[in-house]
């Protein structure tokens, strides 16, 4: 039985990765710590691990993941309190799929994007007929 995915992405600084997603982003370090090129964080049920790939051209960097959350406005207000860069093309908005949505680019060029089911009290993308 499967139980839950933690996605792996490259970093080419385990110190300027942390930071960020420790400082920037509020997660916390888990698991060992005393590996130089390895690193896990964690917030809420939320773990992702970065390998060590320093010769990473971060413009070449296709690493993504999707986060989903139950919570997004209050997370992009708290992201937007600690001066988080939002991604020019990802700012929040309603989606026509369903998803309220928006993303950040990690040190690396990973991009995090955080989404929630629409309802009907969120200014839908208007469908075309």
């Amino acid at each position: 039985m499967l139980t839950a995915i933690h996605p792996k992405l490259p970093m080419r600084n385990k110190r300027v990765t942390k930071d960020f997603y420790l400082n920037q982003l509020g997660f916390q370090e888990v698991g060992q710590t005393d590996f130089p090129d390895y690193l896990m964080v964690r917030r809420d049920a939320v773990e992702i691990h970065f390998f060590a790939f320093r010769d990473l051209d971060p413009a070449e960097n296709y690493g993504q993941v999707y986060i989903r959350t139950d919570a997004i406005d209050s997370l992009y207000q708290s992201l937007l309190d600690r001066n988080v860069s939002i991604h020019p093309a990802g700012p929040l908005q309603a989606k026509a799929w369903g998803q309220k949505e928006f993303s950040v680019l990690d040190p690396d060029t990973n991009l995090l994007t955080f989404g929630q089911p629409s309802d009907s009290t969120v200014n839908p993308t208007p469908r075309l007929p």
